[in-house]
């Protein structure tokens, strides 16, 4: 066969197979972004419906103490009170990150800057063990431990925020240490290597070269680690005392949007107040998770200026 001949048989097939693997590609991805949208869609229409069939005022939704859908009011209205679900699940979030966040950091600067190789490849299979356990077995080790541990040493009944803080905090210390470990890793080499040659010792090129060259990093790994925390629902629900009121203290019952939900949603009939209000918890739930991508991209937009 003649050579021009093959070469251009040959482009042919390679430019068919580019065109195959472009519309496979789009393909897949127009299907994710579908997939996406539909549920956004989904769940936005069956939580509006609280206040476009049902009446209910948003504002009072949100700032609503009083959560028991199946009563009304002093003026005909459901008790739709969010508040406290919202106020727990930002409690047991905000004090979880706090806890884990000091020792992600320290375990990150640990591995990535004083540790032997041994000793990194083993506390990396310590945090990836800590990632596989299901939330069911975190659950039951906080009714185990950590309910009667804060019932007896610092008092209450041992369910509450307190407790739930303790449970997500083990569970989102593996995440908060892989992102912060690969911020760290992220600093070129030469910054730390220019810092000890002007004579900073390590501890200081560790705290304001590496540290501060990784901030953005840092704030995305806490960033993740909050939505892992927010979204949490079986762990939380097991040790946080599942009562739908307003706390009034670490150590008092409360409940989380996502305790609510998995207790409420198989017990509800569909189209009823109940299950629209459910409804509405979870479009809050999608839209925070939402909020929290939204502050990441802003951060790694930041680090990247």
């Amino acid at each position: 066969m003649d050579p021009i001949k093959k070469k251009i048989q040959s482009s042919s097939r390679e430019t068919r197979q580019d065109l195959l693997g472009k519309v496979i590609t789009y393909t897949c991805i127009a299907l994710i972004v579908l997939v996406v949208l539909s549920i956004f869609v989904f769940v936005a229409s069956k939580g509006m419906a609280t206040f476009f069939v049902n009446k209910a005022n948003f504002w009072d939704f949100l700032t609503g103490k009083n959560w028991n859908p199946s009563m009304v009011d002093s003026k005909g209205k459901p008790m739709l009170g969010a508040l406290p679900m919202i106020a727990g699940s930002f409690g047991v979030t905000i004090l979880a990150v706090l806890f884990a966040t000091p020792f992600a950091i320290g375990t990150a600067l640990y591995m990535t800057e004083i540790a032997s190789h041994k000793g990194e490849r083993i506390l990396q299979s310590v945090i990836e063990l800590l990632v596989g356990i299901p939330s069911v077995v975190y659950g039951f080790i906080g009714l185990s431990v950590i309910v009667p541990f804060v019932r007896n040493n610092i008092g209450g009944s041992g369910y509450g925020i307190l407790s739930g803080s303790f449970v997500l905090f083990v569970m989102v210390l593996p995440t908060v240490t892989s992102m912060t470990v690969d911020s760290l890793r992220a600093v070129p080499r030469f910054y730390k290597e220019a810092s000890l040659a002007l004579g900073a010792t390590k501890w200081q090129t560790i705290y304001k070269v590496i540290l501060r060259s990784s901030t953005s990093g840092i704030l995305t790994a806490i960033i993740f680690g909050m939505a892992r925390a927010f979204g949490e629902a079986l762990a939380v629900q097991m040790v946080i005392g599942n009562a739908a009121v307003m706390p009034t203290s670490l150590l008092s019952s409360a409940s989380t949007l996502t305790s609510v939900l998995t207790m409420g949603i198989g017990n509800t009939v569909m189209g009823t107040v109940a299950n629209n209000a459910l409804w509405s918890l979870a479009l809050i739930l999608l839209l925070m998770s939402l909020f929290f991508n939204i502050v990441v991209r802003l951060i790694g937009r930041k680090g990247r200026m």
